[in-house]
């Protein structure tokens, strides 16, 4: 089965939260949903996993106790030690000690092993993501939804969690993860880019920069424009007619490029 959200709905506050969303998630695949903070990624994967319910649409989900979830706030509990988290969530799911060489693989590959009486409250930012995620993987879930996972999290350590997540999804999970970071989406099956609630596009990276419509240049001082933005040190413009603008070089769009676009387009058409 393929789980996901069918032209789902939510209003919060008179607003539209999410505005007819689709998502699929199919086992053995890894699904991306990036955006900025606002987009709605965190009420997708709310209402992916049951904590929220929709105002419009269908969800399709696995039954909740063959669903794994890591929230945006971690989800760890600061009194109890690592051990006693995963033991916790291992009582709670009845797996009984025939898990002890999933938690111990599990510990190994986020690089908690020599953490396992540290209470969860005494971890880093960074090491607490990890257990969380740890924790949703245990109960070798059919569905696992993590909401912004690597934040907080170094750089080999967001791939050694990225190795995790393949890892899992290449044992056939369906993988639903949220990011920020435009960067994470080239290691996912599949990308769904949301702005205020609303998808601006899917595919895979390369499809989604496939179906980029114009030009990118840049610039080192800062260009006036509704088409123009900084990004870094640089400016970024973008010409949909495929131009170029006098003086500035042209370049390959990246997906940040593609997303910037796509983003600046949906808000002239609104």
């Amino acid at each position: 089965m393929i789980f996901g959200l069918d032209e789902v709905t939510v209003i919060e506050s008179g607003q539209t939260a999410l505005g007819e969303v689709d998502v699929e998630v199919a086992p053995g695949s890894i699904t991306v949903l990036i955006g900025a903070d606002g987009a709605g990624k965190s009420t997708a994967a709310g209402v992916m996993v049951g904590l929220r319910r929709p105002d419009g649409g269908r969800v399709r989900r696995p039954p909740r106790r063959k669903i794994g979830y890591q929230p945006e706030a971690a989800g760890t509990w600061a009194e109890l030690t690592v051990a006693e988290n995963l033991a916790f969530v291992a009582a709670a799911h009845k797996l009984g000690r025939s898990q002890k060489p999933r938690i111990d693989a599990l510990l190994e590959v986020t690089d908690l092993t020599g953490a396992t009486d540290r209470l969860a409250g005494q971890l880093s930012g960074g090491m607490r993501q990890k257990l969380a995620v740890a924790m949703a993987m245990l109960p070798d879930p059919e569905l696992v939804v993590l909401d912004e996972p690597t934040t907080g999290l170094d750089p080999i350590s967001r791939s050694e969690l990225w190795r995790l997540l393949a890892r899992s999804a290449g044992e056939g999970t369906a993988v639903l993860a949220t990011t920020s970071y435009l960067d994470e989406a080239e290691r996912a099956d599949d990308v769904v880019v949301l702005d205020e609630g609303r998808v601006l596009a899917t595919g895979s990276a390369a499809e989604i920069r496939a179906g980029f419509i114009g030009t990118i240049a840049v610039s080192d001082v800062a260009v006036a424009g509704d088409h123009a933005w900084r990004r870094g040190p640089r400016w970024r413009v973008w010409s949909p007619d495929g131009s170029t603008p006098p003086g500035l070089l042209r370049v390959a769009p990246d997906l940040e490029d593609v997303v910037t676009a796509a983003a600046l387009l949906r808000r002239e058409s609104a």
